[in-house]
């Protein structure tokens, strides 16, 4: 979202000052979280916080937040699950938030249009809505404020697994029939459009295939391989992959890339490359490489994500930017000239997000970070790293590995269970495998990696007691986490005692 907040609507920063406000005058928060390249984000902007009305509204009745999810994700995550405790199902962006003066939820929706339609689902329009919500809690209404309480109570609560189970192999069966059973045998993919790539459960039918010779893991991979290459999710006039289709064949897709999908893909087809041979494979990973080097990078930094539609703040993130570091050490086993621009990303990387002995989230270029790194930024970071020892020998990479991964221990990590973040939204980290890889499932694979190359068993240790906090909903929906499945498989075959 834009760093100068623009009126009509009187935007404020995520601040304490803000809260402080809200409290003395009593009015209700209204907290918007989006992106810079979210299409509905943009047009949440024009028809509603351009629209005369509604921000009279809003600056009448409320204290209004814009929150960038890129630059805040551990902001974002709450208010994710406030939206799905509130809606019993996942959100999206922009997110809209209303909430009591004491910031506790009251209703959370994506994006409002600014009237009421009896033809839509909700209905109800954002002028109606928020003047609706306004009136209430001016005056105070018990039931509107007994619930916000009750929300605010439950999301106070941390869910430990219920109990343990026995890591397996067998859990691979499991995933097996229910990829199966979400495949699109027709076009390829696991789901009816809106169709997203699923690096992450393509990589884990690899890895079976590649374990048990299976042929439906394989044709499963190759079919949705080949029919995402043919164009329109992928570009073949510039290279890269758009962040999904919007139709069931690949074919129209939402324009909007996004580093973490071309880092992640480009490690995919070339690790299929290298598996199977297939030259097209090949040409696809270098054209997503490419693309980024290209259309989306600056000084050897990289964009985390561009619009075809809009203008884009140049921002820097250092998880997806690990990534894509990661995915040309890969390709650099084939061209060496990856190689040789991994280096020089990673240099880069740490030089303007690394500022004595922190570790920071995000920045715009030519701007001092100011957002401290969350668990995905140590974890992808860490395996870049080791990725980076492990094509250069390069002793110092594998020093900042382990550098990285002993401090994420100390921040992020309390008897199995990762958080995402420290400070006031302290929220457990994601596991399942969603927009991108689950950060504790890279920082597992980190630490295997960790633990083979200093033959130091106290990784091994806090990786098997991570698979453990985990492994009962593994064993019973490994659909969900392909990641930790295939770093399941490679503790029980390599570092089991």
């Amino acid at each position: 979202m834009p760093n100068k907040l623009e009126n009509p609507v009187d935007w404020w920063p995520w601040c304490d000052e803000v809260f402080a406000k809200a409290k003395k005058e009593n009015k209700a928060i209204f907290i918007s979280i989006g992106y810079s390249s979210c299409h509905w984000c943009h047009v949440m902007q024009e028809t509603v916080f351009e629209n005369k009305e509604c921000a009279d509204i809003l600056n009448e009745n409320y204290v209004c937040i814009k929150v960038d999810r890129e630059e805040r994700p551990d902001i974002d995550k709450h208010y994710q699950e406030v939206h799905q405790l509130l809606n019993k199902r996942a959100g999206g962006w922009p997110t809209s938030v209303f909430c009591t003066p004491e910031n506790k939820p009251i209703f959370a929706g994506a994006y409002i249009p600014p009237e009421s339609s009896t033809s839509s689902i909700e209905g109800m329009g954002f002028k109606e809505l928020s003047e609706l919500i306004a009136s209430k809690v001016a005056d105070g209404d018990e039931e509107l404020f007994k619930n916000a309480n009750e929300a605010q109570d439950f999301l106070a609560k941390v869910e430990h697994p219920k109990e343990a189970t026995v890591l397996k192999e067998d859990f691979t069966k499991n995933f097996m029939l229910q990829v199966k059973n979400n495949f699109d045998t027709k076009n390829g993919g696991f789901s009816p459009a809106p169709k997203f790539p699923q690096a992450s459960t393509l990589n884990t039918l690899m890895a079976v295939d590649k374990l048990y010779d299976d042929k439906a893991a394989k044709a499963m991979l190759i079919q949705t391989l080949d029919a995402m290459k043919k164009g329109g999710i992928y570009d073949l006039a510039d290279g890269g992959f758009y962040r999904y289709a919007s139709d069931d064949n690949w074919q129209v897709p939402h324009l909007e890339k996004m580093l973490y999908d071309n880092a992640l893909l480009c490690e995919t087809y070339t690790n299929a490359y290298l598996t199977y041979k297939e030259e097209s494979y090949l040409a696809i990973a270098k054209g997503c490489a490419d693309f980024c080097y290209k259309f989306m990078s600056e000084d050897d930094l990289f964009y985390s994500s561009l619009d075809a539609g809009t203008n884009y703040d140049k921002k820097i993130q250092t998880s997806w930017s690990a990534m894509m570091i990661k995915a040309l050490f890969t390709l650099g086993q084939v061209d060496d000239q990856y190689t040789k621009r991994a280096i020089a990303s990673l240099d880069a990387l740490m030089k303007t997000l690394y500022k004595e002995g922190k570790l920071y989230h995000t920045m715009l270029i030519d701007k001092e970070p100011k957002v401290e790194g969350f668990l995905e930024d140590y974890a992808y970071l860490s395996l870049a790293f080791i990725s980076a020892y492990k094509h250069t020998q390069d002793e110092m990479h594998l020093i900042n590995a382990q550098r990285l991964i002993n401090k994420s221990l100390e921040k992020f990590y309390r008897n199995g269970l990762w958080n995402f973040n420290e400070g006031e939204f302290l929220t457990k980290a994601e596991v399942h495998d969603n927009t991108y890889i689950s950060p504790v499932s890279i920082m597992i694979d980190a630490m295997l990696s960790l633990a083979s190359l200093l033959e130091d068993k106290k990784y091994t240790h806090f990786a098997y007691k991570t698979l453990e906090y985990n492994s009962y909903e593994l064993g019973r929906k490994p659909v969900l986490y392909p990641h930790m499945l295939t770093q399941t498989l490679r503790y029980l075959k390599v570092h089991r005692d």
